[in-house]
């Protein structure tokens, strides 16, 4: 069994409304509030659960959206009000990881953080904790560490970390510093990629000292830094903590935390890898949700949604229902169907992408109402 780690504090940022994934992610319900693996939990809930044997119940953080407190406190009841950091708008992940790093160093200097999404599916409790547990000597080695994932195909959707030499650290026999940070690649190079093995995917968890962290945002990013800073000081202080929120907030830079501290911290020796043997999918389109579902069955229609009401002869793909509506599928291979209340998708596996588009054409036609 797994215990708790006296210095360690995890935080989940909880953001984005994964518009590849509309109509069934909504900005006032986001992909990280739905169940979206038929597990019964949502995949917030699903998260913390991975993350309390590594923290217990009392020291994990989620930072949110302000229209979002309510419906993550009622999926979290257990969390401590102290511990909800609220955004006021969404300003990227340097800045949220960076403010709950700055909070939780001002109210413990020595504390170390691990970044881990709301929205991501890990199967592999041991394996996972495993990796954790070796991120975070590495971290009280005084390094930057993040988790890779060990990828299963050569995937084009996911940027790479390859691994550099073996990192010598006590309780971490998979630790290895980072060569470089990759980019999403084309099919040639992603297959490239594949076969080294050195290549990981880029999973985007973070674990580190909250000190080394902060400092790596000051060198990199000064003006956010100090932004943080001021937040961090006045953030226990009711009072105080709205006037500085609104003024301070909106000026913070939105910055993806890959560009403000991981990839200046490879590039200093500062960054080192754990690889993660546990599967893992970001859910990051209706493509990825049919495999998820789908269990890797080609031939089959997954379906997800507790009122489906579904007829299928010859069908594959995924439908999602959120209504009571008999939908019927004939003859129809790889397809996308997502019915709710006031919007239909219809797409295929092979476009699954490109929903963000139609996403985009909503917001310019003034259709905000089905966003």
């Amino acid at each position: 069994m797994t215990s708790p780690f006296d210095d360690f504090y995890a935080v989940i940022p909880a953001g984005g409304i994964g518009s590849r994934l509309w109509p069934l992610s909504r900005a006032d319900a986001p992909k990280f509030l739905h169940d979206l693996t038929g597990s019964g939990n949502s995949l917030l809930r699903d998260t913390w659960d991975r993350l309390e044997p590594l923290t217990g119940p009392d020291r994990i953080a989620v930072v949110t959206g302000r229209a979002h407190r309510a419906a993550v406190e009622a999926q979290l009841p257990g969390i401590p009000d102290k511990n909800v950091f609220l955004e006021s708008e969404p300003r990227d992940s340097a800045a949220a990881i960076g403010l709950a790093a700055a909070i939780l160093h001002r109210r413990d200097p020595d504390v170390i953080i691990g970044s881990f999404a709301a929205d991501h599916v890990i199967r592999g409790t041991r394996t996972f904790e495993f990796a954790v547990e070796q991120a975070v000597a590495v971290a009280r080695a005084g390094y930057i560490c993040t988790i890779g994932i060990q990828p299963s195909e050569p995937s084009v959707g996911f940027g790479y970390i390859q691994k550099g030499g073996e990192l010598i650290v006590d309780r971490a026999p998979e630790a290895a510093t980072v060569e470089r940070f990759v980019e999403k690649p084309d099919l040639e190079t992603a297959k490239e990629y594949y076969a080294d093995r050195s290549f990981l995917w880029n999973a985007g968890m973070f674990i580190s000292k909250a000190s080394v962290l902060l400092d790596e945002i000051a060198a990199n990013e000064p003006a956010l830094h100090a932004g943080l800073m001021e937040l961090a000081e006045a953030w226990d202080d009711r009072e105080r903590r709205g006037p500085v929120v609104d003024r301070v907030w909106p000026g913070i830079k939105k910055i993806a935390i890959d560009y403000a501290v991981a990839e200046p911290a490879a590039d200093k020796g500062r960054l080192a890898v754990i690889p993660g043997h546990f599967d893992w999918d970001d859910v990051g389109d209706f493509a990825s949700l049919t495999k998820l579902i789908a269990g890797g069955r080609k031939n089959d229609l997954a379906v997800l949604g507790p009122r489906a009401r579904v007829l299928s002869d010859a069908a594959t793909g995924i439908l999602v229902s959120q209504t009571s509506r008999v939908i019927s599928l004939v003859g129809v291979q790889d397809i996308v169907v997502v019915d709710t209340p006031d919007a239909l998708l219809v797409t295929t596996t092979e476009h699954a992408q490109r929903v963000k588009g139609v996403v985009e054409s909503l917001k310019l036609t003034g259709r905000g109402d089905v966003l």
